[in-house]
């Protein structure tokens, strides 16, 4: 893979037929005036020193180190750059209910996309943490295992949709079970969930799997998605139709605030709901900050590695090259006739 970091830089490269442009018109200016004071035979004869090759050799490096220049301005990417990187966060599972009750638009655009749009930025937040995902409906899986890999995390968050989990409901008890499962061992780093959902359709045991996750020191946070007042579902993620009851009644879709209060209540935990604003996560992200770190090493991988320091040493020895170079024979190297 190849690209430049900074590519606008490579508009600078119009301005090279410019210069050499600029450089011939010279170049025929000065022979004119010389073809003043004499024939140019002549003139060579009175001159013995001079060496006009010189003079084009010295044009066509500087030439060369400003084509250089506007390449490394551009900043050349290309090949993959490993690096061991040292981090200090917590361990940290996010669970996020699918259910097709997601799909209501109470919250803007949808309960599913803002979710999605929320804990894309948690995950930015807390690049320093190791995370694991977790997806829910019916019935709960894991999405990516504990990583840190932020970059993936939101990777595997931006596919997520009502169609992973086929199984409709909401069971949050599952969705705590396996999301304490998903943590290692450690004693010496604090770990938290945080589950995402509007809590409608709830299937019991939510606030006895949160009392057991608790008292093994993880703690439960729930971020409620939605309206009390409730909001018609579509049938599918585009469609302007809404799901109907038996006697043809647009349905509801509540969040159910209580349920949620109760199980981060037991985990421990707090709850917040979200809204179209950033409260939540400001919320939340005070609470984090509040756990004990762990400081952990990994490897971090970058697809593209900065390869600007290949064109400064280039330019650096072409200067050199053309410093040594005079425009007349160099007295040191008279017997060398390589620019006669």
């Amino acid at each position: 893979m190849f690209r430049f970091g900074s590519p606008e830089f490579l508009y600078l490269l119009i301005a090279l037929p410019i210069l050499v442009a600029f450089y011939v018109w010279m170049n025929i200016r000065k022979r004119n005036d010389v073809k003043k004071l004499g024939t140019l035979s002549l003139l060579k004869q009175m001159m013995p020193e001079l060496s006009l090759k010189r003079s084009y050799l010295k044009f066509w490096i500087i030439f060369l180190v400003f084509t250089l220049g506007i390449f490394m301005l551009a900043r050349p990417q290309f090949g993959t750059k490993v690096e061991t990187v040292n981090k200090k966060g917590i361990e940290l599972v996010i669970a996020i209910d699918v259910s097709n009750s997601m799909l209501a638009r109470d919250v803007s655009p949808d309960r599913l996309s803002r979710a999605k749009q929320l804990l894309s930025r948690i995950i930015d937040e807390r690049k320093d943490d190791q995370v694991a995902l977790i997806v829910f409906a019916g019935e709960a899986f894991v999405q990516m295992p504990m990583t840190s890999d932020t970059q993936s995390a939101k990777l595997f968050l931006s596919t997520i949709d009502p169609s992973l989990v086929p199984v409709q409901g909401t069971a949050i008890a599952d969705a705590i079970n396996l999301g304490v499962n998903s943590f290692s061992s450690e004693k010496d780093v604090d770990k938290a969930m945080i589950l995402i959902t509007d809590g409608e359709d709830h299937e019991g045991n939510a606030i006895e799997a949160a009392k057991q996750a608790a008292d093994k020191g993880i703690m439960i946070n729930i971020l409620g998605i939605g309206s009390p007042q409730g909001s018609p579902v579509p049938l599918d993620e585009n469609s302007s139709d809404f799901k109907t009851d038996m006697q043809g009644n647009i349905v509801l879709s509540k969040l159910n605030e209580q349920i949620c209060k109760d199980i981060a209540a037991a985990g421990k935990g707090l709850y917040v709901q979200v809204d179209n604003s950033n409260t939540a996560l400001r919320i939340l992200q005070s609470e984090l900050d509040k756990l004990q770190t762990k400081d952990s090493q990994t490897l971090s991988y970058s697809e593209y590695d900065e390869k600007f320091p290949i064109f400064a040493w280039m330019i650096l020895i072409l200067l050199i090259f053309e410093i040594l170079i005079y425009d007349k024979k160099n007295p040191l190297f008279k017997n060398i006739q390589l620019f006669k």
